[in-house]
C-alpha cells in the first residue's frame, strides 16, 4: 500500500514537473514572437548600431571586415569622383559666349585668357584648341577631340576601382559562407548527430556574410550608375560645346 501510494506521488510530480517545462517552452515562445514582433514594428528596444554590431559580430569579424574595407574604399572613391565631376560642371553656352566676345574683342589670346580663367575639362579642351589656332582651323578640330578623349580618360580615373569592389565585396560574401557551411558540417561531424542548433546556427552565420556583401555590392552600384550619368553629361556638353568652338573660330577667321 506505501509502495502504490509512492508510486501515486512520483507520478504526480513528473505530470507537474512536465507542465511547467510546458509552460516554461511556451512562455518563451510567446516572448521570442513578441520580440519579433517588436523588431518588425520597430519597438524594440534595441539600437539600430547595436543590431548592426551583432550581426557583425555574428558574421565572423575576418570576413565582415573585409566586407567593410571594401565599403569604406569603395565610397570613398566614389566621393572623390563625384566632387569631381561636380567642379567639372560648366556653363558651358556661357564660355563659348564669352570665347566669342574675346575673340571679337582682343582675338585669340584674349580668348585664351578666358579658357585659362575657367576651370573644367570643356574650358581645358577649348585652350589647347587655341593654341593651334595658327596652324589651321582643322588641326583645332583635330586637336579637340584628342584632348577630348584625354578629359574622358581624367573623368573615368577609379572606377575600375569601384567596379572591382561592387564584384569582391559579394564574392568575398559567398566566400564567407561557404566557410561557415564548412565549420558547420564540421560540428555537425563532431556532435555525432545533425542537431537543429547545430545547424541553424552555422547556416546563420554563414549567410550574414552573404547579406553583408551583397549590401555593400548595392550601394556601391547606385553611386557608380550615378557617376556614369554625370560623366555622359559632361561628355555631351563636351561634344556640343566643341562644335560651338569650331563654328565660331571658323567665323572668325573668315573675318580676318
Amino acid at each position: 500500500m506505501f509502495l502504490a501510494v509512492a508510486g501515486l506521488m512520483a507520478f504526480s510530480a513528473n505530470i507537474a514537473s512536465a507542465q511547467d517545462e510546458q509552460a516554461a517552452a511556451a512562455e518563451e515562445v510567446v516572448e521570442q514572437a513578441t520580440s519579433a514582433a517588436d523588431l518588425l514594428s520597430g519597438n524594440s528596444e534595441i539600437p539600430l548600431h547595436q543590431a548592426l554590431k551583432t550581426k557583425f559580430i555574428e558574421g565572423g569579424a575576418g570576413f565582415m571586415s573585409l566586407i567593410i574595407i571594401c565599403l569604406i574604399i569603395g565610397l570613398a572613391l566614389a566621393i572623390e569622383r563625384i566632387l569631381y565631376l561636380t567642379f567639372s560642371k560648366t556653363n558651358t553656352k556661357a564660355l563659348v559666349e564669352k570665347v566669342e566676345a574675346a575673340l571679337a574683342q582682343g582675338g585669340i589670346e584674349a580668348a585664351k585668357d578666358v579658357c585659362r580663367n575657367t576651370r573644367g575639362p570643356v574650358a581645358s579642351i577649348f585652350y589647347q584648341g587655341l593654341l593651334r589656332y595658327e596652324q589651321g582651323v582643322d588641326v583645332v578640330e583635330k586637336t579637340v577631340v584628342s584632348y577630348g578623349s584625354v578629359q574622358m580618360s581624367e573623368m573615368e580615373n577609379g572606377l575600375s576601382w569601384i567596379s572591382l569592389f561592387i564584384a569582391i565585396a559579394p564574392s568575398l560574401g559567398f566566400l564567407g559562407t561557404v566557410i561557415g557551411m564548412i565549420n558547420a558540417f564540421d560540428a555537425i561531424q563532431a556532435a555525432g548527430d545533425i542537431s537543429p542548433n547545430v545547424v541553424a546556427g552555422g547556416m546563420k552565420v554563414a549567410l550574414i556574410t552573404t547579406v553583408g556583401g551583397l549590401i555593400v555590392a548595392m550601394i556601391l552600384q547606385v553611386f557608380y550608375n550615378y557617376i556614369l550619368a554625370k560623366i555622359d553629361s559632361i561628355s555631351i556638353d563636351m561634344e556640343d560645346s566643341s562644335i560651338c568652338l569650331i563654328d565660331v573660330l571658323t567665323k572668325y577667321a573668315e573675318k580676318k
